[in-house]
């Protein structure tokens, strides 16, 4: 019986493998039952299930944009509202505004088209300075104190998200690839037919060999 296992689809070679252990424990051939190679072809399909369909990434990278989209737009409500009442000068605490927008100005007014870890580390020195007391204060004085909570609050979902989707992406590239896991699938499974084939002239393995013919 010639075997060739690589030209399989990944999933072909699932259904074989998962086909060959269910009728070798169906408990109609005992010649078979407990034989360390059956055991050995469980734990290779068992590993190789695990991870055949799994995702190359950690499918995360949607959370992550929608997460910069929503901080992006904090940002950039709150920079031009500011750059707005700084031009209006007849209104009160204009110069509170001015100031502000020279904190932004200083951090990258376009900041949000920077990349991800770029724009995360320039937000978090934006927002330190915007935290000090003084600007804290003219941030309550123009009232937009609240706009300012809600573009923080965006600033950690992201960093929380970002972390998860780094940390998801680290443990799969930790795992053992797919392909080295489907040789050893492959290498075990051959192996365990080999022994059918081999043992075609032992009266007790005839029965079980004819189910694989």
């Amino acid at each position: 019986m010639k075997i060739t296992l690589r030209k399989l689809s990944t999933k072909d070679l699932a259904t074989l493998a998962q086909r060959t252990i269910n009728t070798s424990e169906s408990g109609n051939y005992p010649v078979i039952d407990g034989h360390p190679l059956l055991a050995e072809l469980k734990l290779k399909y068992a590993d190789y299930d695990a991870v055949y369909t799994k995702m190359t990434f950690s499918g995360k990278g949607n959370d992550v944009a929608n997460a910069d989209q929503e901080r992006d737009l904090a940002f950039t409500t709150l920079k031009a509202f500011l750059n707005s009442y700084r031009k209006m000068l007849t209104l009160p605490n204009y110069q509170s505004a001015e100031d502000l927008y020279g904190i932004f100005r200083q951090f990258g007014l376009n900041l949000d088209r920077m990349s991800y870890s770029s724009q995360t580390a320039q937000m978090k020195k934006l927002i330190e300075e915007l935290e000090k007391p003084d600007n804290n204060q003219k941030l309550k004085d123009l009232k937009v104190t609240s706009a300012f909570d809600d573009m923080k609050d965006k600033q950690t979902a992201f960093e929380t998200i970002f972390a998860e989707q780094a940390g998801a992406n680290a443990d799969l590239r930790n795992q053992k690839s797919a392909s080295a896991i489907r040789k050893d699938l492959e290498k075990t499974l051959k192996s365990f037919l080999n022994l059918i084939t081999a043992m075609k002239d032992i009266a007790d393995w005839q029965l079980f060999l004819c189910r694989y013919q």
